[in-house]
């Protein structure tokens, strides 16, 4: 009897051992600033986007500087409906201000006739909290007549 216990012992304690090993508690690892900062400004492109759609000048002023509200509220054309679908791509962190590389697309009615466009479009932000200075490049927020 003492021998099959023994047996017993030998063959599961490598199994307990690991076992222990694996619900042992693990280190873990804390986010970055940069990380932080990333997930701040990603956010913040999705806060302007969907104020950009709901024509809602109190949240787009209270998230971007005098500059920036001028380039989000620059298409001064009238339209019928606008969805505009955001991808993320990168963050550039320089000093103080944080450049977000974002893809999008955007799909216009305007007066009954439909259009569709997308580009890359770089959201200059700064401050803290942060704040859209600038847009760069493809700005989505701007109809292009073709």
């Amino acid at each position: 009897m003492r021998k099959i216990v023994y047996v017993l012992l030998l063959v599961l304690s490598p199994f307990i051992i690991l076992m222990n090993a694996s619900c042992s508690k693990k280190e873990v690892k804390q986010v970055s600033q940069e990380s932080k900062i990333s997930q701040e400004a990603f956010a913040l492109a999705d806060i302007i986007k969907k104020a950009f759609l709901k024509n809602d000048t109190v949240i787009l002023r209270n998230n971007s500087t005098e500059d920036g509200f001028k380039d989000i509220t620059a298409n001064k054309r009238l339209f019928d409906s606008v969805d505009i679908n955001f991808t993320p791509r990168w963050v550039e962190i320089e000093s103080d201000k944080i450049y977000v590389n974002i893809a999008w697309k955007s799909r216009w009615i305007i007066s009954g006739r439909a259009s569709e466009e997308r580009g890359m479009a770089v959201f200059v932000m700064e401050g803290r909290p942060l704040k859209v200075s600038k847009i760069l490049r493809a700005n989505p927020f701007i109809f292009s007549e073709q």
